[in-house]
């Protein structure tokens, strides 16, 4: 990209940065906990209305959800998506109000740059990443199936920043044993345990382990264990969560779950039901020309920059990464390394050193929208290499 366009990127940013710093600087003050993120949402909302945007507010069912627009003519679409939900007791430890409010500054700084391109520009508001993940259902409504690309950026310590964040996909699953009560000492013969149903369950789990791929990740408690010892429980009930790197591949871990609860259930004579407890978490599309683009645009800012890690976890940016192009880098606002989820890191968000991110993080992100938006090349490659992934991941 030109020196003047930079030169203009950095001018937007620099704008509008005073007042979004003042919004992370007060979600952090007043956080708000997954799905109740009422006076964050219309904060923002307030914000994007004043300076141009249409809002739809609330959005698609969601109370704390919205969707901004900026119509700048016929051209690609481009989604930035808005996170602001917080932690119990710990407040916004995973920097939602940092990287928010970059979002945010990057909506309103593509307002400044209207000369610069065609196109529709998204701002979307997603409450609820913390739980079960507004995206999850936005993404099934098809919020992002129109988009040539699907981006925001998410707070890190270390120092270190990513081009990407890759995810796992995830399955909860709520499963119910049913069997006969009896009196433990005088009668057990007379009894059915659903507990001991449960238990051979993770037992057949557990032995299946030794064969798992190191992408799978398998985990229960026992949520009902029966009512008191001297009695044969005739109900049991487990949350099992399972984790791998693909869809596909969680098909495949399913069906094994499928065939232990049936197998547990038959051989303790007892019946088995099972119910989803949340939301399928996709695991993340990865795209490589996405990933080189903004790895380049963020040394150019001067980050200092590694390869995308191996999964940790699992995020709702999954499920937009199925329906478009989608990006997630990991933008550092501290050299400490200071884990997500905490209070280290939700005190690093009010520092300098996470403001002066959030402005280089905007800056990066603009700079990729403009280059989706102007570039045909650019975003045809994308989108072929989308497909092409998302299928291999689909198994199709």
């Amino acid at each position: 990209m030109g020196q003047e366009i930079t030169s203009l990127v950095k001018d937007a940013v620099k704008k509008h940065f005073p007042e979004t710093k003042a919004l992370s600087d007060d979600l952090a003050a007043h956080p708000e906990l997954s799905d109740q993120e009422f006076e964050s949402s219309k904060k923002i909302v307030e914000l994007l209305k004043k300076s141009g945007y249409q809002v739809e507010y609330p959005y698609l069912g969601y109370a704390t959800a919205f969707r901004a627009l900026f119509d700048n003519g016929e051209g690609p679409n481009v989604a930035i998506m808005v996170e602001y939900d917080a932690l119990p007791d710990i407040g916004h430890g995973c920097g939602h109000n940092l990287h928010g409010s970059l979002s945010v500054l990057t909506g309103l700084a593509l307002l400044e740059l209207k000369d610069c391109f065609k196109g529709k520009i998204y701002v979307i508001g997603t409450p609820g990443e913390e739980v079960d993940g507004a995206k999850v259902g936005m993404s099934d409504k098809g919020v992002f199936d129109d988009m040539a690309v699907a981006m925001m950026m998410h707070s890190v310590g270390g120092g270190v920043s990513q081009p990407d964040m890759d995810a796992l996909s995830l399955r909860c699953y709520d499963i119910e044993f049913t069997g006969r009560s009896a009196h433990a000492a005088a009668a057990p013969w007379e009894g059915r345990s659903a507990l001991a149903a449960a238990r051979k369950f993770l037992d057949l789990v557990d032995a299946r382990r030794e064969c798992f791929t190191p992408d799978i990740r398998f985990n229960g408690i026992i949520t009902d264990g029966g009512k008191a010892p001297n009695i044969i429980p005739s109900y049991a009930k487990i949350r099992v969560e399972f984790r791998t790197a693909s869809m596909a591949k969680l098909k495949i871990v399913d069906d094994m779950f499928v065939k232990c609860a049936k197998a547990a259930a038959m051989a303790l004579d007892c019946e088995v039901s099972w119910h989803h407890g949340s939301s399928d978490f996709a695991d993340m599309v990865r795209i490589r020309s996405l990933e080189d683009e903004m790895a380049a645009i963020l040394r150019g800012l001067g980050e200092t920059v590694s390869e995308v890690t191996p999964p940790l976890g699992s995020t709702d940016m999954g499920n937009v990464s199925y329906r478009c192009p989608a990006i997630q880098p990991l933008i550092a606002i501290t050299k400490e390394p200071f884990a997500l989820h905490t209070v280290e890191l939700a005190a690093a968000t009010l520092k300098p050193a996470a403001h002066e991110a959030m402005t280089r993080g905007a800056e990066a992100l603009v700079t990729l929208a403009l280059k989706i938006l102007n570039d045909e090349a650019f975003r045809g490659k994308v989108h072929n290499e989308f497909v092409k992934c998302r299928d291999l991941k689909l198994g199709v």
